[in-house]
Protein backbone atom coordinates (compact mmCIF):
# COMPACT_ATOMS: atom_id res chain seq x y z
CA UNK A 1 0.00 0.00 0.00
CA UNK A 2 2.85 2.54 1.13
CA UNK A 3 5.68 3.68 -0.36
CA UNK A 4 8.81 5.75 1.59
CA UNK A 5 12.44 6.25 0.70
CA UNK A 6 14.20 7.46 3.43
CA UNK A 7 17.70 9.17 2.90
CA UNK A 8 20.03 9.60 5.55
CA UNK A 9 21.77 12.53 3.80
CA UNK A 10 23.96 13.72 0.99
CA UNK A 11 24.25 16.84 -1.77
CA UNK A 12 22.11 17.07 -4.87
CA UNK A 13 23.95 19.82 -6.08
CA UNK A 14 23.83 22.97 -3.88
CA UNK A 15 26.46 25.45 -5.38
CA UNK A 16 29.72 24.94 -4.40
CA UNK A 17 29.08 21.21 -3.55
CA UNK A 18 28.46 17.80 -5.57
CA UNK A 19 25.85 15.43 -6.07
CA UNK A 20 25.63 12.33 -4.02
CA UNK A 21 22.47 10.94 -4.01
CA UNK A 22 21.61 10.71 -7.98
CA UNK A 23 21.67 6.72 -7.43
CA UNK A 24 18.81 6.87 -4.94
CA UNK A 25 16.93 9.50 -6.22
CA UNK A 26 16.58 7.49 -9.76
CA UNK A 27 14.98 4.30 -7.31
CA UNK A 28 12.53 7.10 -6.11
CA UNK A 29 11.73 7.76 -9.41
CA UNK A 30 11.61 4.26 -10.62
CA UNK A 31 9.10 3.54 -7.83
CA UNK A 32 6.38 5.58 -10.15
CA UNK A 33 6.62 3.98 -13.20
CA UNK A 34 7.13 6.77 -15.04
CA UNK A 35 9.63 8.70 -17.53
CA UNK A 36 8.73 11.99 -15.64
CA UNK A 37 6.67 11.83 -12.52
CA UNK A 38 4.56 15.12 -10.56
CA UNK A 39 7.46 15.58 -8.15
CA UNK A 40 6.32 17.65 -5.30
CA UNK A 41 8.94 19.55 -3.09
CA UNK A 42 8.00 20.20 0.55
CA UNK A 43 11.02 22.80 2.08
CA UNK A 44 9.29 23.59 5.42
CA UNK A 45 12.45 22.12 7.68
CA UNK A 46 14.97 25.16 5.58
CA UNK A 47 11.91 27.53 5.82
CA UNK A 48 11.29 27.68 2.31
CA UNK A 49 14.82 28.12 1.23
CA UNK A 50 14.91 29.38 -2.33
CA UNK A 51 18.29 28.29 -2.96
CA UNK A 52 17.05 25.03 -2.04
CA UNK A 53 14.22 24.87 -3.88
CA UNK A 54 16.45 26.24 -6.89
CA UNK A 55 18.88 23.32 -6.42
CA UNK A 56 16.21 20.93 -6.01
CA UNK A 57 14.67 22.02 -9.53
CA UNK A 58 18.25 21.63 -11.30
CA UNK A 59 18.64 18.40 -10.23
CA UNK A 60 15.39 16.47 -10.14
CA UNK A 61 13.55 18.68 -12.97
CA UNK A 62 16.33 19.37 -15.28
CA UNK A 63 18.73 16.74 -14.41
CA UNK A 64 16.53 13.58 -13.87
CA UNK A 65 13.43 14.40 -15.70
CA UNK A 66 10.52 15.50 -12.91
CA UNK A 67 8.15 17.39 -13.29
CA UNK A 68 8.70 19.54 -10.21
CA UNK A 69 6.33 21.71 -8.04
CA UNK A 70 6.71 23.18 -4.64
CA UNK A 71 4.62 23.46 -1.32
CA UNK A 72 5.23 26.57 0.07
CA UNK A 73 4.02 26.99 3.90
CA UNK A 74 5.59 29.64 5.69
CA UNK A 75 5.48 32.11 2.63
CA UNK A 76 2.26 31.62 1.65
CA UNK A 77 0.17 29.77 4.09
CA UNK A 78 -2.07 27.77 1.19
CA UNK A 79 -5.76 26.50 2.37
CA UNK A 80 -5.90 23.25 3.52
CA UNK A 81 -7.77 22.82 0.01
CA UNK A 82 -4.49 23.91 -2.28
CA UNK A 83 -2.26 22.27 -0.04
CA UNK A 84 -4.71 19.02 -0.29
CA UNK A 85 -4.39 19.26 -4.15
CA UNK A 86 -0.91 19.76 -4.47
CA UNK A 87 -0.12 16.74 -2.38
CA UNK A 88 -2.69 14.22 -4.15
CA UNK A 89 -1.39 15.33 -7.54
CA UNK A 90 1.96 14.27 -7.38
CA UNK A 91 3.23 10.74 -7.71
CA UNK A 92 6.50 11.67 -5.18
CA UNK A 93 6.55 13.81 -2.59
CA UNK A 94 10.15 14.90 -1.28
CA UNK A 95 10.30 16.99 1.89
CA UNK A 96 13.89 18.79 2.66
CA UNK A 97 15.90 18.98 5.62
CA UNK A 98 15.95 21.39 7.59
CA UNK A 99 14.66 21.71 11.44
CA UNK A 100 12.89 19.22 12.56
CA UNK A 101 10.89 20.55 15.17
CA UNK A 102 9.62 23.73 13.71
CA UNK A 103 8.85 21.41 10.21
CA UNK A 104 6.58 19.35 12.81
CA UNK A 105 4.83 22.41 13.85
CA UNK A 106 4.29 24.21 10.86
CA UNK A 107 3.25 20.33 9.47
CA UNK A 108 0.62 19.75 12.51
CA UNK A 109 -1.09 23.94 12.35
CA UNK A 110 -1.51 23.43 8.17
CA UNK A 111 -3.39 20.03 8.68
CA UNK A 112 -0.25 18.40 5.92
CA UNK A 113 0.31 15.59 8.61
CA UNK A 114 -2.97 14.30 7.82
CA UNK A 115 -3.11 14.75 4.02
CA UNK A 116 0.40 13.41 4.58
CA UNK A 117 -1.10 10.05 6.09
CA UNK A 118 -3.86 9.67 3.43
CA UNK A 119 -0.82 10.21 0.43
CA UNK A 120 0.93 7.39 1.83
CA UNK A 121 -2.38 5.10 1.87
CA UNK A 122 -2.93 6.62 -1.77
CA UNK A 123 0.29 4.95 -2.98
CA UNK A 124 1.72 8.18 -3.71
CA UNK A 125 5.60 7.72 -2.86
CA UNK A 126 6.90 9.62 0.20
CA UNK A 127 10.62 10.19 0.42
CA UNK A 128 13.06 13.39 1.64
CA UNK A 129 16.46 13.44 3.15
CA UNK A 130 17.63 14.48 6.58
CA UNK A 131 14.44 15.90 8.75
CA UNK A 132 12.45 14.50 5.23
CA UNK A 133 13.83 11.32 5.85
CA UNK A 134 13.09 10.80 9.81
CA UNK A 135 9.70 12.78 9.50
CA UNK A 136 7.35 9.55 8.37
CA UNK A 137 8.37 7.23 11.39
CA UNK A 138 6.98 6.80 14.92
CA UNK A 139 9.70 8.89 16.13
CA UNK A 140 12.64 11.10 15.21
CA UNK A 141 16.44 11.45 16.82
CA UNK A 142 16.77 15.16 15.70
CA UNK A 143 19.43 17.49 16.60
CA UNK A 144 16.72 20.50 16.38
CA UNK A 145 18.28 21.86 19.48
CA UNK A 146 20.94 23.12 17.50
CA UNK A 147 18.69 25.98 16.16
CA UNK A 148 17.21 27.05 19.78
CA UNK A 149 19.72 30.26 21.97
CA UNK A 150 20.51 28.45 25.14
CA UNK A 151 23.59 27.98 27.08
CA UNK A 152 22.71 24.47 27.74
CA UNK A 153 24.72 21.76 26.50
CA UNK A 154 23.33 20.22 23.09
CA UNK A 155 21.82 16.50 22.89
CA UNK A 156 19.68 15.03 20.68
CA UNK A 157 15.98 14.57 21.22
CA UNK A 158 13.80 12.16 20.58
CA UNK A 159 10.50 13.39 18.06
CA UNK A 160 6.76 12.31 17.62
CA UNK A 161 7.08 11.59 13.40
CA UNK A 162 4.11 10.78 11.26
CA UNK A 163 3.99 7.24 12.75
CA UNK A 164 3.38 5.58 9.52
CA UNK A 165 6.23 2.44 10.57
CA UNK A 166 6.93 2.01 13.78
CA UNK A 167 10.49 2.48 14.14
CA UNK A 168 12.91 5.41 15.49
CA UNK A 169 15.19 6.98 12.75
CA UNK A 170 18.33 8.99 12.54
CA UNK A 171 20.05 10.31 9.95
CA UNK A 172 23.71 11.68 8.98
CA UNK A 173 25.82 8.67 10.48
CA UNK A 174 29.32 8.68 9.07
CA UNK A 175 29.41 12.78 8.35
CA UNK A 176 27.92 13.22 12.28
CA UNK A 177 30.53 11.44 14.62
CA UNK A 178 28.31 11.72 17.78
CA UNK A 179 24.89 10.73 16.42
CA UNK A 180 26.36 7.25 17.00
CA UNK A 181 26.19 7.93 20.85
CA UNK A 182 22.71 10.06 20.46
CA UNK A 183 20.33 7.05 18.94
CA UNK A 184 21.82 4.78 21.53
CA UNK A 185 20.89 6.93 24.70
CA UNK A 186 17.53 8.14 23.08
CA UNK A 187 16.66 4.10 22.89
CA UNK A 188 17.71 2.97 25.87
CA UNK A 189 14.25 4.78 26.66
CA UNK A 190 12.30 4.11 23.57
CA UNK A 191 10.75 0.54 23.12
CA UNK A 192 11.61 -1.12 19.50
CA UNK A 193 14.30 -0.69 16.99
CA UNK A 194 16.23 2.61 15.84
CA UNK A 195 17.53 2.61 12.50
CA UNK A 196 20.58 4.88 12.48
CA UNK A 197 21.15 5.72 8.48
CA UNK A 198 24.26 6.78 7.17
CA UNK A 199 24.45 9.50 4.41
CA UNK A 200 24.18 8.34 1.08
CA UNK A 201 22.00 5.50 2.47
CA UNK A 202 18.37 5.24 1.89
CA UNK A 203 15.46 2.72 3.67
CA UNK A 204 13.37 1.86 1.29
CA UNK A 205 9.58 0.28 2.33
CA UNK A 206 6.99 -0.77 -0.35
CA UNK A 207 4.13 -2.56 0.90
CA UNK A 208 5.98 -3.75 4.57
CA UNK A 209 9.30 -4.67 2.11
CA UNK A 210 12.32 -3.04 2.38
CA UNK A 211 15.72 -2.71 1.43
CA UNK A 212 18.46 -0.40 1.96
CA UNK A 213 19.89 1.53 -0.86
CA UNK A 214 22.90 3.37 -1.10
CA UNK A 215 24.86 5.77 -3.58
CA UNK A 216 28.56 4.90 -1.64
CA UNK A 217 30.06 1.73 -1.27
CA UNK A 218 30.65 2.47 2.02
CA UNK A 219 27.62 3.91 3.20
CA UNK A 220 25.14 1.66 5.19
CA UNK A 221 22.27 1.40 8.01
CA UNK A 222 22.22 0.47 11.51
CA UNK A 223 19.65 -1.13 13.75
CA UNK A 224 19.50 -0.13 17.44
CA UNK A 225 18.32 -2.05 20.11
CA UNK A 226 17.95 -2.67 23.78
CA UNK A 227 17.89 -6.58 24.66
CA UNK A 228 18.30 -7.42 28.49
CA UNK A 229 19.66 -4.08 29.29
CA UNK A 230 22.42 -4.05 26.55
Amino acid sequence: MGKIVAIGGGEIGRPGFPVETTKIDKEIIKLTGKKHPRFLFIPTASSDSKGYIRTVQKHFGQRLGCKVATLLLIQNRPSRKVIKDKIFNSDIIYVGGGNTEKMFKIWKQSGVVLILKEAYRKGIILSGVSAGAVCWFKYASSDSRRFQKSDRPFSYSRLPGINLIPLTVSPHHIREKTRKAGLIKIMKNTAGVGIALDDYSALEIVNDKFRIITSKPFANAHKVYYQGGE
